[in-house]
């Protein structure tokens, strides 16, 4: 494979994990391991020296910062490399939060090696991946009666994610403010979100937006 390597941050507290990780992933054309972390504060530091593209980041740590926290701190930056989470957990608690938090892909620890792969290449080409068990509950939300977005919601929520204020939005849809906070309210509802960047962020991981 020809082209500069993606370039990896692997952060878990458990050595024998990073060392699977490490395993799997050194043995991928076109990928380098770089750095480990410890902890997510260490991988937040790391992942700010600008030589990684993409960071493979659990959600449970000992003390301190947690996987998602981490997430949020190191996508924040401007150019910021790719977060993949990477983890045992897929409740909704544990999966929404890393969603909002920036992370561009979820999978399970027991996700085979060329599904893990497959992710890292989808992230370092800004593309979302998510883990099957993860994305079929999201989808199956959204079959639910009731909790499709309707063409306007999704209008509404295409600005948003473009950056615009609910009162740009407003404008630009010729509403009132106070719909547009009714939009909002429905789409919070319907996603199982209670933010803006959450809302956006579910509706890229269902293919609802396209980014």
């Amino acid at each position: 494979m020809t082209g500069t390597p993606i370039r990896l941050l692997l952060a878990d507290d458990h050595p024998v994990v990073r060392a699977g990780l490490r395993a799997v992933l050194e043995t991928e054309p076109g990928m380098v391991v770089v750095a480990e972390a410890t902890t997510a504060e260490a991988a937040v530091a790391r992942a700010a020296a600008g030589d990684i593209d993409v960071v493979l980041m659990d959600l449970q740590f000992g003390a301190g910062m947690g996987g998602a926290e981490a997430t949020a701190a190191i996508t924040a930056r401007p150019g910021a490399p790719r977060v993949v989470v990477v983890t045992t957990y897929d409740s909704d608690a544990d999966t929404l939060p890393a969603i909002e938090a920036g992370a561009t892909g979820y999978l399970l620890k027991d996700a085979p090696p060329d599904e893990l792969a497959a992710a890292v290449r989808t992230a370092a080409a800004g593309r979302t991946t998510l883990a099957p068990s993860v994305a079929e509950r999201l989808m199956a939300r959204l079959r639910v009666p009731g909790t499709a977005l309707t063409r306007r919601e999704t209008e509404v929520l295409a600005l948003v994610a473009d950056g615009l204020s609910n009162q740009a939005v407003a404008a630009r849809l010729h509403l009132t403010e106070g719909t547009v906070k009714s939009h909002l309210a429905r789409i919070y509802t319907k996603l199982a979100v209670d933010s803006r960047t959450a809302a956006v962020a579910t509706a890229v991981a269902l293919g609802i937006l396209r980014r």
